[in-house]
């Protein structure tokens, strides 16, 4: 799982020798799944090269108020690029740039980007062994922490002058260590436990077929993941399936029936935070399971059924106030009216709702359309989306409600 997946981090790279290393930093954000762009200062072109930057970062590189286009002046705005960012990150940030940012000297892009931002600010300083230990680089470096910047310590090693000491920036597989860290305690769902079932459920006939659905599970699937990234620790439940989970971070526990998925949900519920139903489980399973198959010369003419247990109405009869009990419907007809029910019926504090009479949502579909609805009435309708795109909205739902 990609960790900083669609964070947008804005890098600030000022004039010390230490900006060679930042080519290194673009790319592993980038590999982390963040969007970067970059603002250097005119002094750290000497150190690294702005065309190298831009193609790591597939962003254009940015280093004064206006660019020059067929003999058109364009002003690159510093309060955009300070807008747009999630976190703004400074390294190296040089003796030079640490005064600056400390004493409000707006005298180049970079630092008017930092006077502008209202994200948070990660500073890496670097500089020479007596440099770091001067008091006005103490003093500057105080100052930004008392302003709310997180300033990182620097490293210990050879320094450019040759001496051996304090000074050195952090090396860039550490500051996206910080960057990652950073994001994980501030994230939504931190510490949160969530169960998230998915995918069909096959109640047997004979050894050889079963009463199923089309369900994928790929919702569901995009749900577990989502809720990862937003700091929860997830256990997916999840039917039969060919889906990847090669880089899923969560507890992934495979079922085939209903039972297995009733009995691991009731296991697992009592330790959650939040459950999310979005498995399509089978409402009925064969009476009688044939030991053999069935031949065709046995002129099968009808199959007895009976009723699945109700996960949702189990959980819904045992969960406490401080739980969270999210549940799905698939309907055919009156969709709000039946959906309304059943949050009513299990108990629950929300649902989502799906309709087959919207084109290219629900099973099998890599995408889906939705309506979120409270147990207290309200209901939000969205637009048809990817299913990625349908699990941010769905847990943004289920935050507000948390929250």
């Amino acid at each position: 799982m990609l960790s900083l997946e669609s964070k947008k981090i804005l890098l600030g790279i000022s004039g010390g020798i230490a900006a060679y290393k930042t080519p290194i930093l673009v790319r592993l954000l980038k590999k982390s799944g963040a969007n970067v762009r970059v603002i250097m200062t005119e002094s750290a072109k000497d150190f690294v090269s702005p065309l190298t930057l831009q193609v790591l970062s597939q962003n254009p590189v940015l280093s004064s108020f206006k660019n020059e286009t067929f003999d058109n002046p364009q002003w690159n705005n510093h309060v955009e690029l300070a807008n747009w960012a999630d976190l703004f990150v400074i390294a190296p940030a040089t003796s030079n740039t640490l005064s600056s940012m400390a004493n409000a000297k707006c005298n180049n892009l970079l630092i008017a980007s930092y006077l502008s931002a209202v994200c948070p600010v990660i500073v890496a300083p670097a500089m020479d062994l007596d440099m770091y230990y001067h008091p006005a680089n103490k003093k500057n470096i105080q100052k930004l922490i008392t302003y709310g910047n997180t300033v990182l310590p620097v490293a210990e090693g050879f320094l450019a002058s040759g001496l051996n000491g304090k000074g050195r920036m952090l090396e860039p597989e550490l500051i996206v260590k910080k960057i990652t860290s950073y994001f994980k305690e501030s994230l939504p769902l931190k510490g949160k436990k969530i169960i998230v079932t998915a995918g069909p459920t096959y109640e047997s006939i004979d050894p050889v077929r079963f009463i199923g659905n089309y369900s994928s599970g790929k919702m569901g699937y995009e749900i577990a993941k989502q809720a990862i990234r937003l700091g929860a620790k997830v256990k997916l439940i999840i039917g039969p399936n060919t889906l990847n989970f090669d880089n899923f971070d969560g507890e992934l526990t495979r079922i085939v029936s209903a039972l297995d998925m009733y009995n691991e949900s009731i296991s697992a519920f009592k330790e959650c935070d939040i459950f999310i139903g979005a498995a399509a489980v089978s409402d009925f399973l064969p009476k009688n399971i044939m030991p053999s198959k069935i031949k065709k010369e046995n002129d099968l003419k009808s199959i007895d059924l009976i009723q699945t247990k109700d996960i949702l109405f189990e959980l819904g009869q045992i969960k406490k106030k401080s739980q969270l009990l999210i549940g799905f419907a698939l309907e055919t007809e009156n969709e709000i009216i039946n959906a309304q029910k059943k949050i009513k019926s299990k108990n629950l504090n929300a649902i989502v709702l799906n309709s087959l009479k919207d084109k290219n949502a629900g099973f099998t579909f890599d995408t889906n359309k939705i309506t979120f609805i409270n147990n207290n009435g309200k209901s939000k309708s969205f637009d048809l989306k990817s299913k990625s795109d349908v699990a941010i909205d769905i847990m943004k739902e289920i935050i507000n409600i948390n929250e």
